[in-house]
């Protein structure tokens, strides 16, 4: 690999913007990758490094780049929770449709960690789809229900979906509805959200 590259990639994953600056300033490819595929940006949303982040999307990364496990920057941030990096990275137009190894968008492993800032502004201020199913059958709502623990964070995300305009009646592959989960694993709160409906 190029050492240029290879320093803009071990700049990113730290999260040094000078260095990823000096680095691309120095000839490297903004889209390097890693043994892995992982691009820059990719290595700088997984840690959460903004400013290295800002940097590199001023510079053209794509924020829908791939790796070998089907992460991009973007999908990463629904892991992470990170509103400023999904802020930071709407610039640089990512693909709200692209889809994880799950076949899911970054709104469903938001709901399942039960990440109500990221949720919320995932909803407001992007095109995401709602009631995008993954490859197990299961929209966000689904998610929510059944790999939430049904406390606080997850009843606000139940709430948000319904708000957004999700299908409570929308039931995974087995034909069970997120109101049968919640009621199956004792989320009587969550039961009443998905009933008020």
């Amino acid at each position: 690999m190029d050492d240029r590259n290879s320093r803009l990639l071990a700049a990113a994953r730290r999260g040094d913007a000078d260095a990823v600056r000096a680095a691309l300033a120095a000839g490297a490819a903004v889209e390097a990758r890693d043994e892995e595929l992982r691009s820059p940006l990719l290595l700088a949303s997984l840690g959460d490094h903004v400013a290295a982040a800002r940097a590199l999307v001023e510079a053209g990364a794509d924020p829908n780049a791939q790796d070998r496990r089907q992460d991009s920057a973007w999908l990463v941030t629904g892991v992470t929770g990170s509103v400023e990096m999904m802020r930071t990275l709407l610039p640089a137009g990512p693909d709200t449709t692209r889809r994880n190894r799950f076949g899911g968008i970054s709104l469903i492993p938001a709901s399942e960690h039960g990440h109500v800032a990221y949720v919320r502004a995932v909803l407001d201020e992007t095109d995401t789809d709602v009631d995008h199913v993954n490859d197990f059958g299961w929209t966000a709502l689904l998610e929510a229900v059944i790999l939430g623990d049904g406390e606080r964070p997850h009843q606000e995300v139940v709430e948000l979906l319904l708000t957004a305009g999700a299908d409570p009646n929308l039931a995974d592959a087995e034909g069970v509805t997120p109101l049968r989960h919640a009621e199956r694993r004792g989320f009587d709160r969550i039961a009443r959200l998905l009933t008020s409906e």
